[in-house]
């Protein structure tokens, strides 16, 4: 990449699925998005068509996909499936309620299996760096999953250690000085 050819960048989260609805563990689960969340995406492609994306790039997984190519479509931008923007690997936890995996073993951070949050936050941030550096125009969004926002979030800016990421959400990220930062979080199209 020449500096500063990618420097906004729109993190999103892909629309609701039916086990975003039960509170279940996601992770590299595939299921669909669910009515809610065709019509999340659909409101979120809008929103950020509004912001002339060159590109959209997506995990892999059916749920991020279908929101990817909802907003490529209404941007007319591209859309590139990359697997480092995958979500955290929840291992024999995937499916469960994430409640009852909590009350079992106290967090979701310790049950047995689970892709522990420093290497999901490494791989986040290293996926990041890697994408923004081989797209040679921006702006561009990336559709990943809550876990992986969260993560990489939380590596460009620690006091956003704690936030969440509703479900059709985006995040808006900027190169300032040579320096990732975050504009803004978790903003949702009504």
């Amino acid at each position: 990449m020449n500096a500063g050819d990618v420097t906004l960048v729109y993190l999103a989260r892909h629309g609701r699925t039916a086990l975003n609805a039960d509170g279940r563990l996601r992770g590299l689960a595939d299921p669909p998005l669910d009515e809610v969340g065709i019509a999340e995406a659909s409101r979120l492609a809008a929103a950020l068509a509004a912001q002339n994306p060159k590109s959209v790039i997506s995990s892999p997984l059916q749920r991020a996909v279908a929101t990817a190519q909802a907003i490529g479509a209404a941007a007319g931008a591209p859309v590139t499936i990359d697997a480092r923007l995958n979500d955290r690997d929840y291992g024999p936890m995937t499916g469960l309620l994430r409640d009852d995996v909590e009350r079992r073993y106290g967090s979701v951070d310790s049950a047995p299996g689970v892709e522990s949050r420093t290497a999901l936050a490494e791989r986040a941030l290293r996926g990041f760096l890697e994408l923004v550096a081989e797209f040679e125009q921006g702006p561009i969004v990336l559709v990943s999953h809550d876990a992986f926002n969260t993560a990489l979030l939380a590596q460009l800016d620690p006091s956003l250690d704690h936030i969440t990421q509703r479900t059709a959400c985006r995040n808006q990220l900027s190169l300032v000085d040579g320096a990732w930062r975050v504009d803004a979080y978790d903003l949702v199209a009504e």
